[in-house]
């Protein structure tokens, strides 16, 4: 018999090294393909992954498959620069070395050992007062002070979660309002142009109108005239007045009648208030106009008058509640201002109030009006203690977390209306706090006169941010949106010990389970994002045009 030669078995070559580069804090992540030009097909031989090539005779040669090696290098989120990170990290804040405090925006620290964050009321003192005194201080003294209480009364803190409403809206809510005779009734609108109403007294009494505006609604205001109809202003650039029975809403001004026409063009509606003796809603948009608007007539009353900066963004109005001819307005351009409604025109404001960056809402007080209290993209909440004292500097400025506004309604700081004192505010914070190893983000009350924090209130199963919040006029409740959820606080009972109070949970009820899920700590796109919006424009468009032609055909076809 011949001897059989034995078969040899071609040694695998060795697998190829493929290192990746990726950057921690970037979006963009490396290919770990080998970027090779032929395609192999790719066989299992002893259970590990193989190539089968042809080598230059013509022959099969097998060899792994190329190994990946991926290499991490830190990306700071805040610089862009290399070698360090900066951001959340868990609930601590990690600075970014070449940046200042996150927190004061002033270098030497960080934001963890910051002075503000330990105590709020760090560096806060009076402003300077003027020596020489005009008549109208003495007007004051005479006629509206002797309302104020000398001995100010204790704050009463509606510090735990009664009832909630969870997911009650498709989209972050944006802005909430009580009805002004219906104590337990509560209005939200959101970021798709809806409205809620909720009657938290009877947990499933609650109704969603989704056919008020096609895109975010930014303000609403009640009738003062009529409490069953509400004003409401989008940034689709119409002004409603929506009858709350019937969720019918009647257009009283459209800014873009013929549709999208890219975003040079597109005006949108921000702040918004409604003037009692006048009878007028004034409204202003991102262009730096302000727009008035008979409430009687529903016809908008006059021209636009410029009264911020060319192209910038007026995101607050409010009318003072004593002298409602005294109108306060704030915009992108780092102003507050004060205006006279008698003597209205483009340049003609009583008083400019500077602030660092964005001012985010401008309000006076709720029952003197004589305050002003505002609210910056600079961590800072100013207040004046007199609109006839001397307005170049503010009163106070108290150091608060609430610099962030991509993804998030923009955070307010609003009176307590039933404060005697107008001193106590409430605000939601953005830096989160460990609480039990829990990231939180609490519900800050401050009093302004001194710049303490009052109370922090929090709940452990809200691990969102409540940028918006608003306190009952009459009863001692506050209401808090937080992402798409409402939160109705009422203060913990005296009578039960605190034990039996902290391990009570509220009531809740859960609506929208069908809907997409959050894509994560912050909800959905940005308020720049008007892609959901142009598409239903163009859609509407395109069918206008389809229905056009059909429309002429049978009218030939009738005549």
């Amino acid at each position: 018999m011949p001897p059989q030669k034995r078969a040899t078995r071609r040694s695998p070559t060795p697998p190829r090294v493929v290192f990746a580069e990726e950057e921690t804090g970037s979006d963009d992540s490396s290919s770990n393909s080998g970027g090779e030009e032929e395609e192999e097909e790719e066989e299992v031989v002893g259970g590990d992954a193989v190539t089968v090539g042809e080598d230059i005779n013509g022959g099969k040669s097998i060899h792994e498959a190329p190994i990946s090696i991926k290499i991490t290098r830190r990306v700071c989120k805040v610089c862009k620069g290399t070698g360090h990170e900066a951001g959340f990290r868990g609930a601590t804040y990690i600075d970014c070395p070449k940046k200042p405090c996150f927190l004061c925006k002033l270098p030497g620290h960080t934001t963890m050992t910051c002075p503000h964050r330990v105590a709020m009321e760090h560096g806060v003192v009076p402003a300077p007062r003027r020596h020489s005194r005009t008549p109208l201080d003495y007007v004051f003294e005479r006629q509206l002070k002797p309302e104020i209480p000398k001995i100010k009364p204790a704050f009463v803190v509606p510090d735990q979660v009664d009832c909630a409403i969870i997911k009650f809206h498709s989209r972050r809510i944006t802005c909430l309002e009580f009805h002004p005779t219906k104590n337990n009734v509560v209005l939200s609108g959101d970021k798709k142009g809806q409205l809620g109403i909720w009657d938290y007294g009877m947990l499933h009494e609650k109704i969603v109108y989704r056919s008020i505006h096609s895109c975010i609604l930014n303000n609403m205001k009640f009738n003062p005239v009529n409490e069953g109809t509400l004003f409401t202003s989008s940034s689709d650039g119409t002004i409603c007045c929506t009858d709350l029975e019937t969720g019918i809403p009647s257009i009283l001004m459209d800014l873009n009648p013929d549709g999208w026409h890219g975003p040079a063009n597109w005006v949108m509606l921000y702040g918004m208030d409604t003037n009692i003796e006048r009878g007028l809603v004034l409204v202003a948009d991102n262009f730096g106009y302000l727009y008035l608007v008979d409430a009687r007539s529903r016809m908008r009353s006059g021209q636009s008058i410029l009264v911020h900066k060319k192209g910038t963004k007026v995101v607050g109005l409010h009318c003072n509640p004593v002298h409602p001819d005294l109108l306060l307005s704030c915009g992108n351009d780092h102003f507050a201002r004060i205006w006279d409604l008698r003597r209205l025109q483009a340049g003609s404001c009583l008083e400019s109030l500077a602030h660092g960056r964005v001012v985010n809402s401008a309000y006076f007080s709720p029952l003197t009006g004589m305050k002003i209290l505002t609210t910056s993209q600079d961590n800072r909440i100013r207040v004046w203690d007199s609109i006839f004292g001397n307005l170049e500097r503010p009163s106070r400025e108290v150091v608060h977390s609430h610099d962030f506004n991509r993804h998030l309604t923009p955070f307010k700081a609003e009176w307590d209306p039933k404060d005697p004192s107008e001193s106590l505010v409430v605000i939601g914070r953005y830096i989160s706090e460990n609480y039990n190893g829990v990231a939180l983000h609490p519900i800050d009350f401050i009093d302004m006169s001194t710049g303490q924090l009052v109370a922090e209130v929090m709940e452990p199963n809200i691990t969102t941010i409540s940028p918006v919040n608003k306190l009952h006029p009459r009863d001692d409740i506050l209401a808090s949106g937080s992402s798409r959820s409402i939160f109705i606080w009422r203060p913990k009972e005296a009578s039960k010990p605190e034990e039996e109070q902290q391990g009570k949970r509220f009531k809740e009820f859960t609506c929208g389970r069908n809907e997409k899920k959050s894509k994560g700590k912050f909800d959905d796109e940005s308020d720049d994002d008007f892609g959901d919006f142009i598409r239903n424009c163009k859609r509407s468009r395109a069918l206008k045009s389809e229905r056009k032609p059909t429309q002429a055909k049978q009218s030939k076809s009738r005549t």
